[in-house]
């Protein structure tokens, strides 16, 4: 016996609900079906064109419908191969010719519609996707709130003495002493702080400074040498501090590693995490942070030096200074860019602040500039 390979679909009163599998075979005068029986045998009938309809149907309306009038009643046989539907268009008469092609057309419609829904719903996802990645913060933050703040030191203390290694660090003198009176005055004055903050001053003329996850931060003496007065490096300070106490770096590079890393993130997987963090290494000191979190430090910074009794007004003038004399050349511009906008709402904020006393620092600023080789300016 020939192996029997079914092509379509059979319904009538005699067939079982689910349809009966067929084969189907286009003829001159029409079709040729052939059903089989439970004992291997088959059975064939001829359906003349003559006594057939065609509409367009089945579940996803790309199937050809042909129904026709039996011996034993109404039977509808539906035919997806597109083999035999095509065989069957070059076939079929002219007076099926009409209903041929109002089917392929429904067809295509419905095709079309499909097309459009399923367009719809899959750009749906991937805005959904989309906003809940690059449109809120909201997942990033969660994941950041599960990560320990003693293991977010242990990433920054690896990337900090990878940096310091090749560099060579003022390790005393009256630049050391300065840099702590100022990180000591800031710290103090942040309640809960959970991070020990570690300042280390690099010999370099590079106009920088920057802060790691978990504390460490680095003030090189092309900044210091830049500023004419101690408040103008405790702005920059109480800047890259408020950066580290907010956990921006950390943001920056959760959002980096990407959307699944942040779900790893939150159900619990950290140490994955931990293995793509150390290998961005030294790249966690490039890191540029966004406007808002800029907007945040800045803010944040401020108050802090309002409540330190530093004056805030440094920050400012030496951003200011830093942009019209270099351009935004300056390293620290290139990581922290000061716009017209940035410079005004720091003065609003200022202006909006309680009146100030500022407390002098107990180092002369002229002596810790000449110390590391700074020309000494008439504000300094």
């Amino acid at each position: 016996m020939t192996e029997f390979h079914p092509n379509a679909l059979c319904f009538g009163e005699e067939f079982p609900a689910s349809g009966a599998p067929c084969l189907v075979h286009v003829e001159g005068h029409g079709l040729t079906i052939t059903f089989s029986s439970e004992a291997n045998h088959t059975q064939s009938e001829a359906l003349p064109f003559s006594g057939m309809a065609v509409s367009a149907g089945g579940l996803d309306h790309d199937q050809l419908v042909i129904k026709w009038a039996g011996p034993m009643g109404q039977r509808t046989l539906y035919l997806k191969s597109s083999d035999v539907i095509r065989a069957f268009r070059q076939a079929a008469p002219d007076h099926l010719t009409a209903p041929l092609e109002q089917a392929v057309e429904q067809v295509r419609h419905v095709r079309q519609r499909h097309r459009i829904v399923w367009s719809i719903v899959g750009g749906t996802l991937l805005a959904l996707v989309v906003g809940l990645w690059f449109g809120s913060d909201l997942l990033v933050e969660l994941a950041v709130d599960r990560i320990p703040v003693a293991w977010e030191q242990k990433l920054g203390e690896s990337a900090y003495h990878d940096f310091l290694a090749g560099q060579e660090i003022v390790k005393d003198g009256q630049a050391i002493a300065a840099v702590k009176e100022m990180t000591d005055r800031l710290a103090r004055q942040i309640p809960d702080n959970p991070y020990t903050f570690d300042v280390t001053v690099v010999k370099s003329d590079v106009v920088n400074a920057f802060a790691l996850p978990g504390g460490y931060v680095v003030v090189f003496t092309g900044l210091m040498k830049k500023a004419e007065n101690p408040e103008e490096v405790a702005g920059v300070l109480a800047h890259e501090l408020n950066h580290v106490l907010q956990r921006h770096g950390l943001e920056r590079i959760v959002k980096q590693l990407g959307f699944v890393a942040v779900v790893s993130i939150v159900l619990g997987n950290q140490q994955g995490l931990g293995q793509v963090m150390k290998q961005l290494g030294v790249e966690l000191m490039t890191l540029k942070f966004g406007r808002a979190q800029e907007t945040e430090a800045d803010m944040t910074g401020l108050q802090l030096l309002h409540r330190a009794k530093i004056d805030p007004s440094g920050m400012i003038t030496f951003f200011e200074r830093l942009a019209e004399e270099d351009e935004g050349r300056v390293e620290w511009l290139s990581t922290h860019p000061m716009s017209g906008a940035r410079a005004e709402r720091l003065k609003a904020e200022i202006a909006a602040m309680p009146k100030l006393r500022p407390e002098p620092f107990t180092f002369e600023w002229v002596k810790v500039r000449a110390s590391l080789g700074g020309q000494v300016g008439a504000g300094s």
